[in-house]
């Protein structure tokens, strides 16, 4: 192996060191581990190891065709180190000041889109229904006031050749009358016998 690629693979595991620690320190921000389940830390702890481990190993074939040696750990451990004194305290409070920002526009959109779009919509609807009430109501009050105007004249029509309808005639319309009521009576009664 030559110097170049020795030199190009302290460098990259330095990186890698580095960039193990803000993985870590990202992980455990979002991770939030007296809130979860053990089995679920578990879990998320193996993967996320294997992608650390995928990603060291990927960077190793780029870099230097894969070998390992043991000045590699040391420039991981050596940029950790880096990371950890130096640029800990810069990256955690990027990450909170993007965190709170990303919180930030997310309620900011998500109320523009309420103030821009839900509530229009919204009242539109609340609009159309008002207006389909109202039309509804105004038909129905014409339709009462035309079968008023129409019902009138021909009840008083019948009231008054109601009169000169003969005694027997009446007689049997009543009895008539009693009879549909009776029979109406006893269909409404096995109808609800039959939906019980």
């Amino acid at each position: 192996m030559s110097l170049t690629i020795q030199l190009n693979t302290m460098i990259a595991m330095v990186v890698i060191g580095a960039w193990l620690g803000v993985a870590l320190d990202t992980y455990g921000r979002f991770l939030k581990r007296p809130k979860r389940a053990k089995w679920f830390l578990f879990m998320n702890d193996i993967l996320f190891w294997m992608v650390q481990a995928l990603l060291l190993f990927y960077v190793l074939l780029l870099v230097n065709e894969g070998q390992l040696r043991f000045y590699i750990i040391l420039a991981i451990l050596c940029g950790y180190a880096a990371y950890q004194s130096l640029f800990k305290n810069i990256y955690l409070r990027i990450l909170e000041f993007l965190i709170k920002s990303s919180i930030w526009t997310y309620r900011f959109v998500y109320r523009l889109i309420i103030i821009l779009i839900v509530r229009p919509i919204k009242w539109l609807i609340q609009l159309f229904i008002v207006l389909v009430l109202f039309l509804g109501n105004v038909l129905w009050k014409v339709f009462k006031l035309a079968f008023l105007i129409l019902y009138t004249p021909i009840k008083w029509l019948f009231q008054i050749l109601w009169r000169f309808v003969p005694q027997k005639v009446k007689i049997f319309f009543i009895s008539l009358a009693g009879i549909l009521i009776r029979k109406k009576n006893t269909i409404v009664k096995w109808w609800k016998k039959f939906r019980e």
